[in-house]
């Protein structure tokens, strides 16, 4: 018998669909709940394969699964249309607007960690920058953010008007900046450290203090605020 078990060979309490609904949503490995959202396999592979497969190539990572395209996922996967790409992609959308949720709303920031958590299932996945800005109020509570630009791998332009205007606009009393390094790299640029200093600057004489500065390079981040940089 092949090695890889075949769902229709698999005990059914130990099938994704049963043991989702006798076990809960938890037991679920990651293969398992991907194979629950393609449904089915090929003639060569059965959907636990299949989801064995794709899931192997992203490291068992969902995230990794995320930031691929549908054109990615059609073309490498025999076994993946357009429809169980379709699939993939929204289901990833999902999780990000749950993060989403979890995150925004009326939050106070008293550290760089704070700032880390909240901006990292925005633009931690990204493989290209996007630069952003929180705006708070006296007491350090979160009013918006907003996505003030985005660029290709190796940067993004800035443009420091756009922030002032948001954040007058806002009644913002301080603002935090926050992009990210696709490449995965902590250190600061000198174009980071040059657009810091200059946002820095425009804030003390609009009286809108830049509180801190955070680079989001995938689980790690570095913050200007934290190593005296501001």
């Amino acid at each position: 018998m092949h090695t890889k078990a075949k769902i229709r060979n698999m005990a059914v309490c130990d099938q994704p669909r049963e043991k989702l609904i006798h076990k809960g949503a938890a037991s679920l490995t990651n293969t398992e709940i991907l194979a629950i959202i393609l449904r089915s396999g090929t003639r060569e592979e059965s959907v636990i394969e299949l989801s064995e497969h794709i899931m192997k190539d992203c490291d068992n990572s969902f995230m990794k699964l995320s930031q691929l395209s549908i054109e990615e996922l059609t073309n490498t996967y025999k076994g993946i249309g357009q429809a169980k790409a379709i699939q993939i992609a929204i289901t990833g959308e999902m999780v990000k607007r749950c993060k989403y949720e979890q995150v925004t709303g009326d939050t106070v920031i008293r550290s760089s960690q704070e700032v880390y958590n909240r901006m990292a299932p925005f633009v931690a996945p990204l493989e290209h920058e996007e630069f952003w800005v929180l705006f708070l109020n006296r007491a350090n509570k979160v009013i918006s953010q907003k996505k003030i630009s985005q660029g290709g791998f190796s940067g993004t332009v800035t443009d420091i008007r756009i922030i002032f205007r948001l954040a007058l606009e806002k009644r913002a009393s301080s603002i935090i900046i926050c992009h990210n390094h696709p490449s995965g790299n902590t250190e600061p640029s000198s174009a980071d450290r040059k657009i810091t200093a200059r946002i820095a600057e425009a804030g003390k004489t609009m009286d809108i203090s830049l509180l801190d500065h955070i680079i989001v390079a995938g689980e790690n981040y570095y913050g200007f605020a934290d190593n005296g940089d501001l």
